[in-house]
């Protein structure tokens, strides 16, 4: 099981990225996807998840309106899609699977199982 997150760099306060996680050794169509998030000395925070039985997306409220999660699961590829950037939103971005069908992926009942290495967004002017 293999997800590399890119996409990241430097922005200015109110402008987008797109990130992308490449996954490979699993077929993504099973599994759902999450992005996090982690500041040096901080918890890491789940911003946002994708089903992979019915593709619903949930945000984490910071996040809600302006970043958007969606599956390409023929490129093998999860994106998040961040707009109006501020500079709270500064981390290290990652992503990993969430092998739980059975459940919404913000459900506690689905935790996050492997992470792939992470991607630094930095938003300042």
């Amino acid at each position: 099981v293999q997800l590399q997150a890119s996409g990241g760099g430097l922005v200015q306060p109110g402008g987008s990225l797109r990130l992308s996680c490449a996954v490979s050794g699993f077929n993504l169509d099973y599994y759902s996807i999450g992005w996090f998030r982690q500041v040096p000395g901080k918890e890491r925070e789940e911003v946002s998840c994708i089903n992979s039985s019915d593709g619903r997306t949930f945000n984490v409220d910071s996040a809600k309106g302006r970043f958007t999660i969606s599956r390409d699961n023929a490129k093998n590829t999860v994106y998040l899609q961040m707009n109006n950037l501020k500079p709270e939103d500064t981390a290290v971005y990652s992503c990993a699977t969430k092998p739980c069908s059975a459940y919404d992926c913000n459900d506690v009942r689905c935790p996050a199982e492997y992470f792939g290495q992470g991607t630094q967004v930095t938003v300042s002017s």
